[in-house]
């Protein structure tokens, strides 16, 4: 029987609800949330989003590193990271911010600490 995401019989823990219904689901969120490294940019495509992009990709210039900005709008995939305010920044599979627009200067140091 499972109780409490346990299932005593088997000795193993199941993901999600108690019945283990959920736990391919919460397996696919997490393979989207770690599918690879680079900078994602999170949000439905308005104004303060592609301005977070455009800073993104000016402090990437900056930097001297390259790589492509993905810009996600899909609400599975953003609420799959965990986010629930957009702009969001990811790096490397990381939030790094959320709920607003950074500045350039402000992504190059965040980009300097993580990587």
């Amino acid at each position: 029987m499972a109780l409490f995401g346990r299932d005593r019989a088997k000795g193993r823990t199941i993901g999600g609800c108690s019945c283990g219904c959920c736990a391919d689901d919460m397996g696919k969120e997490v393979a989207v949330r770690t599918e690879e490294a680079g900078v994602k940019v999170l949000g439905s495509g308005c104004a303060k989003c592609n301005a977070l992009e455009a800073a993104a990709k000016e402090a990437l210039l900056q930097l001297g590193m390259e790589g492509d900005i993905d810009h996600i709008t899909d609400p599975s995939r953003i609420a799959a990271y965990g986010v629930m305010s957009t702009p969001a920044l990811v790096i490397d599979g990381k939030v790094v911010s959320y709920g607003k627009v950074l500045r350039a200067d402000e992504i190059v140091k965040i980009l300097q600490k993580v990587r």
